[in-house]
């Protein structure tokens, strides 16, 4: 009687699995403007769902700012994103697992920042001159601090102990040339060109305190703090990249800069960093030279020990990230347009590291996708799913693509 229930039981999962699954169509990613919640992406056999179920364009941060946090009882995630209303742009959470999607900021005007405080659990962002912070719990809202007329600048990163804000100064010629030339393509070359002052600072979160910590004769950018290390700040000479030395890193405590790769031939490009998630690291796209040879590479702080993962063309990603437990990567493809110039590079990655090169796997097909809007992808927290924003239902929403394939 018992081996009986037990088939039972066992025919039922199988039945209501197998209907579950039914229920899940399998569509070409972006071949109907109009998608359901979710779909089997028929080129890679793995399942999509759109995170963001709301009327309005929804767009997730950018690919090294964490946007993460846990829900109140500690038993699930939520994401922090930023989304079309009548009033502006406002952030909002969605729950990870249930998707229920919560309003934070009501404010009209533009926002920027992207800064999440998981251990204070608030969203820090900046309007105009002032910078605020949000409790994404309580809904409360507060003013950290205001910019002086003498010194208008802007927030981009938050440190490991959540004391300390910092970002990037530029003198008034930056802002001349963007206002004269807002497109990239424009602009990009003439601010490198200018040799424009910028200055990298602080600002103690509880004091108001700001600290000017360097500055150089040239375009500072891409700023971020250690996940681990309070006190080191990550940031780029931007600019052409076979131009520039790009990545550095400065101990804010003792002033120390230091470079973190060495070119080695004319046009060697490195770029787009990000931290490792236990600190010890420094990730970037490596090229060498431009547009021929690509490695996702790795720099270790503690004894400069560099780190070579090879991949194709199609395999290059505009940007990659790495996984919760360290171990693999993802990447969010390219059009042929981007500096790889791949003929087939428009997918959803998941590399892992197999001798000197990454095994790739193809989770999205991203044929559909306007890739004027980076899809920046993330590791969901708990290493399942892989989340990136896109645009193949003709306006920007954020989505998840499971890992484990669908059988």
């Amino acid at each position: 009687m018992k081996k009986i229930t037990n088939w039972i039981s066992v025919l039922f999962c199988v039945f209501a699995c197998s209907n579950l699954t039914a229920q899940v169509p399998t569509l070409e990613t972006g071949g109907e403007k109009s998608l359901p919640p979710e779909w089997i992406d028929k080129d890679t056999g793995h399942r999509v769902k759109r995170l963001t179920r709301r009327d309005e364009a929804s767009r997730s941060f950018y690919f090294h700012n964490n946007p993460f946090v846990k829900t109140p009882d500690g038993k699930g995630d939520l994401m922090v994103f930023y989304g079309s209303t009548d009033q502006g742009s406002q952030l909002f959470t969605v729950n990870l697992q249930t998707l229920e999607v919560k309003q934070l900021t009501h404010s009209p005007g533009r926002k920027s920042g992207e800064i999440v405080g998981d251990k204070r659990r608030e969203v820090f962002y900046q309007m105009e001159d002032s910078v605020f912070a949000t409790h994404i719990d309580r809904g409360t809202t507060r003013l950290v601090y205001v910019f002086q007329d003498d010194f208008k600048a802007g927030i981009t990163t938050l440190n490991a102990d959540e004391t300390k804000l910092a970002g990037t100064w530029a003198a008034p010629e930056k802002q001349a040339i963007l206002e004269k030339y807002p497109a990239k393509r424009d602009f990009f070359d003439r601010i490198f060109d200018a040799n424009i002052p910028h200055t990298l600072f602080t600002v103690d979160i509880e004091t108001g305190a700001l600290e000017k910590i360097h500055t150089e004769n040239t375009w500072l950018g891409h700023i971020q703090f250690s996940t681990t290390d309070p006190d080191m700040l990550m940031f780029c000479h931007e600019g052409p990249w076979h131009k520039v030395d790009r990545i550095w890193h400065i101990d804010i405590k003792t002033g120390k800069v230091q470079k973190i790769h060495e070119r080695t031939v004319d046009r060697e490009i490195a770029g787009h960093e990000f931290w490792s998630w236990d600190g010890k690291r420094i990730w970037y796209d490596l090229q060498i030279p431009r547009g021929e040879t690509f490695f996702l590479a790795g720099y270790a702080l503690k004894n400069g020990k560099k780190t070579r993962y090879q991949m194709t063309r199609n395999e290059w990603s505009i940007h990659f990230n790495i996984s919760p437990d360290q171990k693999w990567f993802c990447g969010d493809g390219g059009n042929p347009t981007q500096v790889a110039k791949a003929p087939d590079g428009m997918w959803i990655y998941l590399f892992k590291p197999k001798g000197k090169k990454l095994k790739s796997e193809r989770l999205v097909n991203m044929k559909h996708h306007d890739y004027s809007l980076e899809p920046n992808v993330h590791f969901s927290p708990d290493g399942k799913w892989i989340i990136f924003r896109a645009n193949f239902e003709g306006e920007s929403q954020v989505y998840a693509v499971e890992i484990q394939k669908n059988n």
